[in-house]
């Protein structure tokens, strides 16, 4: 008996491949028709242990995140920038992410979650370097231009802004010095899905 938030769906036409996705509360367990119980149940329980694997990769901890910033400062920013606390937070609608360089605060939108590491790599840098420079002016973008993939995922995160008929970046400063999370500057802001 699967789980009372799973669902199991049996096809005749899938012949050798079990899957899963998140529907909401519940997960939708899609199956071969030709299973038995006991396979069915070993399959469930297989297939629930990688969604909840993956979800635990594309969706790290505040902890882990901060891991991963300190690592990216390190890597990119000659680890100059030097991050209090980052964490998730899922009152941004307006923008991927803030932070606060007087109290070396970063904040990362959970619209943020399920996109690929490198783009919450790349918010995470341009985060970082605000703490350095508040402003978005030439030194700031050099020191995001260290991240490899920056305009890669600036490009992706456009294309999501994009997709959700939301402003693009660029068409609006984007760096306040009091914003709708409590006086943060340097923010990536306006790009974030609707």
């Amino acid at each position: 008996m699967p789980p009372p938030n799973v669902e199991v769906r049996r096809s005749a036409r899938r012949q050798r491949t079990v899957s899963a996705y998140r529907d909401g509360d519940k997960t939708v367990v899609l199956l071969p028709s030709r299973l038995s119980k006991a396979e069915e149940e070993r399959w469930i329980a297989t297939i629930l242990q990688r969604l909840a694997e993956r979800e635990r990769r594309r969706r790290p901890s505040d902890a882990a995140l901060l891991a991963r910033a300190q690592e990216l400062s390190r890597r990119y920013l000659n680890g100059s920038a030097r991050p209090v606390s980052v964490r998730w937070v899922d009152n941004q609608r307006s923008r991927w992410g803030s932070c606060t360089p007087d109290d070396g605060t970063i904040r990362l939108s959970t619209r943020l979650r399920g996109m690929p590491a490198w783009v919450v790599d790349y918010v995470l840098v341009h985060e970082l370097a605000h703490l350095l420079v508040p402003a978005h002016n030439s030194r700031f973008w050099a020191l995001v231009a260290n991240y490899p993939k920056a305009e890669r995922a600036r490009g992706y995160l456009e294309g999501v802004a994009a997709a959700a008929n939301l402003p693009m970046a660029g068409q609006e400063d984007d760096c306040h010095p009091a914003g709708e999370d409590g006086g943060e500057t340097g923010e990536l802001a306006r790009e974030a899905a609707g």
